[in-house]
Formats: structure tokens, C-alpha cells, sequence
């Protein structure tokens, strides 16, 4: 049950390319319950596939799993870009697990939140060059996951959406992802898509520039492969440091408020009202199923 349903900072230097003879470079799979990669040594790209079903909910298995794998990848010298994208169908991920903040203990919903900020810590202040190849709906969460990245690719189908829609469901978003979108989109659009909850179209995201490229549903992880090419063709020293330069403010807010932000994520989210709009939206996803 996820809320997107609803209407290390940088160092200066990292790995350079694969270290091993073009020859000897070989394609790596790895594969636990919630994550599979593919790392493709002799280019240095790994994909890692979200692949937990039905909507790829962001609850602690999959934070986790999700957290291990790019710290992982981060320390594989044959590592040089990361695309993550989903296998399931229709779907990228639908955002937070609401199961993880409803009628659970304070210490839980804590350990919750820290498990999100690190995904996005992580994510957002890569030394990889990150690319997100959403080939499918992606709100809440699920755009956060994607704004993080360097570059967004989506596939060109207008039934599916993106964006940060927490208000709908009586949830604010904190600053940190507020912060990431306004980097993305610019201040005014980000206080509209905030405020209103605002979903939006494939079409419609390209336009104001929360995704960078639209292309067909079956040509978006090849795309996001080619796309990582010119990355990775620039010197990595120059491109991470320009990475840190934009991001690392950001970080830093973060990173100096990270008990403060998970003590009032916990204080609002086991609020008697806040819980009776959880329970409320699971009722009614549960009589939609029925």
C-alpha cells in the first residue's frame, strides 16, 4: 500500500573506467529478493532492476536492499554509472509503503525515515553518474528516487504520471524533497506541484522539466545506456566536482538536521489525524480491490 497512488558526499577522486582488458570485461549479474543488477564491465554501467512486486512499494526491504546495492556499486571499481529503472510493467515505483507508517510503533516509523533519507543521501549525492529510466508511473516516492538521479528518461505514454502528490493524502512532503524538485523544475512550479499535488503526464513532465527525454516504452533502458555513454565520457574528476558543487548544499541541509528531521517526520505521521487519513486511504483501496 503506497502513498503514490493517490489523485559520503563527494570525494575527489573515483574509479576510472574498467581496469581489466577489454577482452577479459564481462557482463556481472547479481540478484537479491527486491533488486537485480546487471553491471556490464567492459562500459562500467550497471542497471539496476527494481522487482518488487505489485507497484515496487518502498518499504524497508526494498530501502534496504536498495541502500546495499549502490553502496556496493559505489565501492566496484568497474563501476562508473548506475540506470535504475523497474521490471515491472506499467509501474516504476509507486512510492512509500503506507503499511510502514500506519499503526506501528514511534521507533519504527523512525527507523523508517532514516532508511528514506539514506536512499536519498545516497542517490542524490552519488560519485556515479546516475540515470533513471522510468518505464512507467512514478509518483511520490517514486519521483523522488528519480529527481535524485543526473538525468531522466521516461517513456513516452501519457497514461502514466510523475510527481510529488503527498499533499493529497494530508501528508507534506519534507523540505529535502521539496529542495530536490525545486533544483529540478525551479521554485514557483514546485510550490504548484506541492501545494495541489500535482501529477503529471509524460507530456507534461517533459514540459517543465521534470523528465529530460521521452521515448517509446520498450526503447527506454536502451536509451538510458546510450544517454550514459556521454557521461561517462566526460572527465570524471570535473564531472563529480561540478556534481558537488550543485548538490552538495542540499546534502548539507540534511545531513546537519537528520535527527531533527526524523523526529518531526515521526511526530506528524503518528498524529490521531494523520493516521485516520492512512487508515481511511487503505479502506478505500481495499474496497477498490473488492
Amino acid at each position: 500500500m503506497t502513498i503514490g497512488f493517490l489523485p559520503q558526499l563527494f570525494s575527489a577522486n573515483r574509479r576510472g573506467p574498467c581496469a581489466l582488458p577489454h577482452l577479459l570485461c564481462q557482463k556481472m549479474n547479481t540478484t537479491s529478493s527486491k533488486i537485480r543488477v546487471d553491471l556490464d564491465q567492459s562500459t562500467g554501467v550497471a542497471v539496476m532492476w527494481m522487482q518488487s512486486p505489485p507497484v515496487n512499494s518502498l518499504n524497508m526491504d526494498l530501502l534496504t536492499e536498495f541502500n546495499t546495492t549502490l553502496k556496493n556499486l559505489e565501492m566496484d571499481k568497474s563501476c562508473r554509472g548506475v540506470i535504475i529503472t523497474s521490471s515491472l510493467p506499467r509501474i516504476f515505483s509507486a512510492g512509500l509503503d503506507i503499511l510502514e507508517m500506519y499503526q506501528t510503533s514511534p521507533e519504527h516509523c523512525g527507523q523508517f525515515w532514516k532508511a528514506v533519507q539514506e536512499l536519498w543521501l545516497k542517490l542524490y549525492g552519488s560519485n556515479l553518474a546516475t540515470i533513471a529510466a522510468i518505464n512507467g508511473s512514478s509518483p511520490a516516492g517514486g519521483c523522488l528516487i528519480s529527481i535524485a538521479c543526473d538525468y531522466r528518461i521516461m517513456a513516452d505514454n501519457p497514461r502514466y504520471s510523475i510527481g510529488l502528490n503527498e499533499t493529497l493524502l494530508g501528508i507534506v512532503a519534507p523540505y529535502w524533497f521539496k529542495d530536490t524538485m525545486a533544483n529540478t523544475v525551479g521554485h514557483r512550479t514546485t510550490e504548484m506541484a506541492l501545494g495541489l499535488g500535482l501529477l503529471y503526464s509524460a507530456p507534461e513532465a517533459l514540459n517543465i522539466g521534470l523528465v529530460d527525454k521521452l521515448v517509446s516504452e520498450d526503447q527506454v533502458v536502451n536509451t538510458a545506456t546510450h544517454t550514459m555513454g556521454k557521461w561517462l565520457a566526460i572527465d570524471e574528476h570535473a564531472r563529480q566536482v561540478t556534481k558537488s558543487m550543485m548538490r552538495k548544499p542540499t546534502i548539507d541541509k540534511l545531513l546537519s538536521n537528520r535527527e531533527a528531521d526524523i523526529h518531526n517526520f515521526v511526530s506528524f505521521i503518528t498524529k490521531d489525524s494523520v493516521q485516520r487519513s492512512l487508515g481511511m486511504y487503505l479502506k478505500m483501496l481495499k474496497n477498490r480491490k473488492g
